[in-house]
């Protein structure tokens, strides 16, 4: 079990349950995201206002997933392929976002630039993720993006380009059930599992090959995995 790893963890355990499918033979992992954020809540503060934004923004709830290789014919249907996954320490991030446990509770101290500081940085990892791919129109692809929060959304579409309705399922994801942190990352790839079989897409990233899930968590780190979609 893993604990207080923050919002890049949907990321961290689905990268290392494919290096434990992958490395055992026949295995299938059970990957469970349980986030409450009850220790977080207390009273108002004048001197921590970023404390507050946390309270406002974060949210409980729960996903869980089967990550495997080799899947039985006729009796297993995979959703997705995993094909990479890398983590990287954003550089000049120190402080950005910190989380620090104390008898009282869990508290957050955010600064005003962490959407700028992730924006920023987060094309560098989508190069060296997806050049061995030879893909470099982040419009190609479907996205699994971690919502962090509003403005960290508004500046990645700005940055990168991306049409309005890329992001569409990690909005719904943040406007139906808030925050969740590391369960967040699932329920997105569930919405976009769901609408690609509605809409009656080829595939299950939209009828599009490949995509990326990204998670952002305090330190700042950034979590990236490449998803390669299966046919609906």
């Amino acid at each position: 079990m893993m604990y207080q790893q923050g919002w890049f963890a949907g990321g961290t355990v689905i990268r290392l349950a494919k290096d434990l499918a992958e490395n055992n033979k026949g295995a299938r992992v059970l990957v469970v995201c349980l986030e409450i954020t009850a220790v977080t809540f207390r009273g108002p503060s004048d001197t921590h206002l970023d404390s507050m934004v946390g309270q406002a923004l974060f949210g409980d709830g729960t996903a869980a997933l089967i990550v495997g290789s080799n899947p039985l014919p006729g009796v297993e249907k995979p959703l997705f392929e995993l094909d990479s996954a890398a983590q990287t320490l954003l550089p000049n991030s120190k402080g950005a976002i910190d989380g620090h446990l104390h008898e009282a509770g869990l508290t957050f101290h955010l600064l005003k630039d962490d959407p700028g500081l992730i924006s920023k940085n987060i094309e560098k990892s989508l190069i060296e993720a997806f050049q061995p791919l030879g893909i470099s129109n982040w419009n190609s692809i479907f996205w699994i993006a971690h919502p962090g929060g509003p403005a960290i959304l508004d500046q990645v579409e700005l940055k990168l380009g991306l049409k309005p309705k890329k992001l569409w399922a990690t909005k719904k994801v943040l406007s139906d059930y808030e925050n969740m942190s590391s369960a967040c990352v699932l329920l997105i790839l569930d919405e976009i599992r769901k609408a690609s079989v509605k809409e009656g897409f080829s595939s299950t990233g939209e009828g599009l090959d490949w995509g990326v899930l990204f998670g952002f968590r305090p330190g700042l780190t950034v979590e990236t995995v490449v998803l390669h979609s299966v046919s609906t």
